[in-house]
């Protein structure tokens, strides 16, 4: 795939080390490891979108240097895919035995989505992990460390990444728009943070998807993309409901759920998303809170979006003698 063809996030992955923001503690690390040539079993946690995969394949190509080494001493799979024992067993196993060339101090296998692998797959990945130490390094990327087996745990160094800043996100941004001439207003800057939630990929993503319907992007278009609805037209359904206004409170969420074509589900996270910022007594947020968590789970349970959202505003409008 040429690079014109890849996904921005893919086109503008960072490729060095010093290139991932805002994990300056977890690189220095890395970068020593490298210094030394030498590593121990890796796992790197944290929420999606952080630099997890972009740090260790950064740290591959620093190791090994040039593409060839690559190519012959470094396999990623995808643990969603192979999260079997017979893989275990028959792939990973015979890459990690193969011996490396002779210039080469040791192969490395990054294991993305680790925690989605079956506690068998992971049994025979421990004993794996212990007899070919010499010959294989292995990275285990996840969100969850807790899903990964103690025995595995304890082989490893664990590297917990952390949530991206607002302002990285935004200094990222920037400069995949300036790359592909897209003028991003400070509105949809700032609504790109917003719904991305601290995941730098999926603010990307986002803004190619807003790139194919603009090359002028703000925040209405942000949002349609995204799925969300602007903050002062949920905020404008709250208040109205809290008023004692119900016809009027289910027209303008039908005029949402019909302009941005919104599942019930989203309707409730929208709504969710303002509850906090609301001009309310505490003690009503936390029914609406309530209110809204049942709510939820009924939608999950498979109940009538339209019937559950209209009984969702009913219960909001009861709150407002309480207020």
């Amino acid at each position: 795939m040429s690079a014109e063809n890849k996904p921005w996030v893919e086109k503008y992955r960072p490729r060095l080390l010093d290139d991932v923001v805002n994990q300056e503690g977890i690189i220095k690390r890395l970068k020593q490891f490298v210094k030394d040539k030498s590593m121990p079993h890796i796992i790197f946690a944290g929420p999606a979108g952080t630099g997890k995969t972009t740090s260790a394949l950064a740290m591959v190509r620093e190791l090994y240097g040039n593409k060839k080494a690559i190519n012959i001493t470094y396999l990623e799979l995808n643990a969603s895919d192979a999260r079997g024992i017979d893989v275990i067993r028959t792939y990973i196993k015979d890459f990690a035995r193969a011996k490396p060339p002779s210039d080469i101090f040791f192969k490395i296998l990054i294991l993305d989505e680790a925690d989605n692998m079956t506690a068998p797959a992971q049994q025979a990945l421990r004993r794996t992990m212990e007899k070919y130490t010499r010959n294989c390094r292995m990275i285990l990327i996840c969100n969850y460390s807790n899903k990964i087996i103690p025995p595995i745990q304890s082989r490893c160094v664990v590297f917990r990444f952390s949530s991206l800043r607002n302002e990285d996100i935004k200094n990222r941004v920037k400069f995949v728009a300036n790359k592909e001439d897209i003028s991003v207003s400070p509105d949809g800057l700032n609504a790109l943070v917003d719904v991305s939630k601290g995941d730098c990929r999926r603010a990307i993503n986002y803004l190619q998807s807003c790139g194919t319907i603009s090359k002028n992007i703000d925040q209405d278009v942000v949002f349609r993309v995204a799925g969300e609805v602007p903050p002062e037209r949920i905020r404008e359904v709250l208040k109205t409901a809290l008023k004692g206004q119900l016809q009027f409170s289910l027209k303008l969420l039908n005029d949402i759920t019909r302009e941005y074509g919104l599942s019930g589900i989203n309707i409730v996270k929208n709504l969710h998303r303002e509850i906090y910022d609301l001009d309310v007594s505490e003690d009503v947020k936390i029914e609406l809170t309530k209110i809204l968590a049942e709510f939820e789970y009924r939608l999950s349970q498979g109940g009538t979006e339209e019937i559950q959202l209209q009984a969702l505003l009913a219960n909001i409008v009861t709150l407002h003698d309480t207020e």
